[in-house]
C-alpha cells in the first residue's frame, strides 16, 4: 500500500530516484514508526510522514517523522553520533531491519533508530528547586566495537565524567567542558568537549528547539547551571508530571541506574 510520505528534493538527490520511488510506493517504508522529532508513534499509512536523512562523514541513516514535526530534509550530523545510533539498534547484520550504508550509495530505510529522549523538569534538591534534564535512550546503547548485546550507556557516561547518583539529596558536581545551550527561552542542545580540543560539539541536539517553562528558565538563570540525569532505557519513562518524574528518578537512583552532573548554562 502506498505510504503518505514526503520525500524532499534534497533527500531524493541523496538516496536516488529508484529508492525514493520505492519508498513512495510503500516497498521500503514502515507502516508504524517512532517520530525522530517528538518520539511518539506515527503511521505512514494514516498520516503525512516526512523522510529525514541523517548524513555523517561516511554513513547515512533514513528516519521518519510526523510531517507536522519536521519537513523532509537532509540533516548533517557527526559520524560518531550516527554510528552510535546505528550501534544501539543491534550488532552489525542483526539490526532488526536497519541498515547503514556508505555515503554516495543507495540508502536503505531504517524504520526505527535509538534516540535520546530528553525531559525537562524542576527537581527539589536539598530544599531548593533546580532545573533538570532527564535523558533516557529508546533502546540499549552498545559500546563501540562490542557485540551490541549489552547496555553500556551509563558506563560510557561515567567515563565522560558523570557520577553515579544513589539518592537525590545533593547537587551533583559540575562537569566542566559540558554545557546546556538555552537561547530565546528554548532548549537547543547539550554540548560536550570536542575530541580535538576545538569548539564544543553537540552530544544531544533538538531537531526543533524545545520550549521550556518560565519557571524552569528562571531557575536555570538563577543557578547558571542545569542538572542532567541519565538512565538506561526503561528506567524513567515518559512522566507527565514533575512529581511522577521525581519518583521515577528516586527509583532509578535506588536501583543504581542513574548518573548525573551539573552542567553550566550557555545562553539565557
Amino acid at each position: 500500500m502506498p505510504r503518505m510520505l514526503d520525500v524532499s528534493d534534497a533527500v531524493r538527490a541523496e538516496i536516488g530516484d529508484e529508492e525514493a520511488d520505492r519508498l513512495l510506493a510503500g516497498e521500503n517504508a514502515p507502516g508504524s514508526y517512532d517520530c525522530t522529532s517528538c518520539r511518539t508513534p506515527g503511521d505512514s499509512e494514516q498520516e503525512r510522514t516526512s523522510t529525514v536523512l541523517f548524513v555523517g562523514d561516511e554513513t547515512a541513516v533514513l528516519a521518519f517523522a510526523h510531517a507536522g514535526c519536521l519537513p523532509s530534509q537532509v540533516v548533517q550530523v557527526t559520524e560518531e553520533q550516527l554510528l552510535g545510533a546505528v550501534r544501539s539498534i543491534g550488532a552489525a547484520g542483526e539490526m532488526a531491519g536497519a541498515d547503514a550504508v556508505a555515503a554516495g550509495t543507495p540508502h536503505a530505510a531504517v524504520p526505527e533508530q535509538a534516540v535520546l529522549g530528553v525531559t525537562s523538569g524542576l527537581v527539589l534538591v536539598d530544599g531548593e528547586l533546580h532545573p533538570a534534564l532527564v535523558v533516557e535512550p529508546t533502546s540499549a546503547i552498545a559500546r563501540p566495537g562490542s557485540d551490541g548485546t549489552g547496555d553500556d550507556f551509563l558506563p560510557l557516561l561515567v567515563e565522560q565524567g558523570f557520577l553515579p547518583v544513589t539518592a537525590l539529596t545533593s547537587v551533583p558536581p559540575v562537569l566542566h567542558g559540558w554545557s546546556v545551550l538555552l537561547a530565546v527561552g528554548q532548549l537547543h542542545a547539550v554540548l560536550q568537549p570536542s575530541a580535538n580540543g576545538g569548539q564544543p560539539v553537540a552530544w544531544w541536539q533538538a531537531h526543533q528547539p524545545l520550549q521550556v517553562t518560565d519557571s524552569w528558565r528562571a531557575a536555570a538563570n538563577k543557578h547558571q547551571q542545569v542538572l542532567l540525569f541519565a538512565a538506561p532505557v526503561g528506567s524513567i519513562g515518559r512522566q507527565p508530571r514533575e512529581d511522577l518524574l521525581r519518583g521515577a528518578l528516586d527509583r532509578a537512583a535506588a536501583h543504581g541506574r542513574l548518573v548525573g552532573a551539573a552542567l553550566p548554562l550557555a545562553g539565557t
